[in-house]
């Protein structure tokens, strides 16, 4: 069995970087906003759909009551000049059953290096162990980076466009 609050793995990237991808912890709320800020708007809106300057205190509220059941959080670190850095984070969150929504996103450094599909796939072997079934996303149809993760994933996945965003279903069976 998974303990997916405790969950932590090393890795290498393919330009050789070696990452921790870890579960969130409540006091890294911190490490959360300090990465926040390093990121390019652009980055914000695909992920929030919107411009966003800051992390709300409902969003960090989340963040530290992930429960490791129903919302899982993965980071995906570093280490630099003697500290531990965020660059990337994944979360699902269960919205049925067996269904979870999953998000992530990836300070820009980092881009093109495979980190989003490394936590797509760690969170999939805890969500499988967890019951559910499906991950839902919804990606703007910018978004060509994240389109292509959930596209190369190697689980069956299903598109449909609706209101300007890409709804994709992937079956985790």
């Amino acid at each position: 069995m998974i303990d997916a609050r405790n969950y932590s793995v090393s890795e290498t990237l393919r330009n050789g970087l070696e990452v921790c991808i870890r579960a969130a912890r409540p006091d890294d709320s911190d490490l959360l906003i300090e990465a926040f800020r390093k990121l390019d708007p652009e980055s914000v809106y695909l992920r929030f759909f919107g411009p966003k300057k800051e992390l709300s205190a409902s969003d960090v509220k989340r963040f530290r009551e992930a429960d490791f059941i129903n919302r899982v959080i993965l980071l995906c670190t570093v280490h630099e000049d003697g500290r531990e850095i965020v660059i990337a984070s994944g979360t699902y969150v269960r919205s049925a059953d067996a269904v979870a929504e999953v998000a992530f996103i990836v300070e820009e450094d980092y881009h093109r290096l495979g980190i989003a599909r490394r936590l797509l796939t760690h969170l999939g072997k805890i969500a499988t162990e967890a019951g559910i079934r499906t991950f839902v996303a919804e990606v703007l149809p910018q978004n060509t980076a994240m389109l292509g993760v959930f596209g190369r994933c190697g689980w069956p996945m299903a598109t449909r466009i609706a209101d300007g965003v890409t709804h994709i279903t992937l079956d985790l069976n």
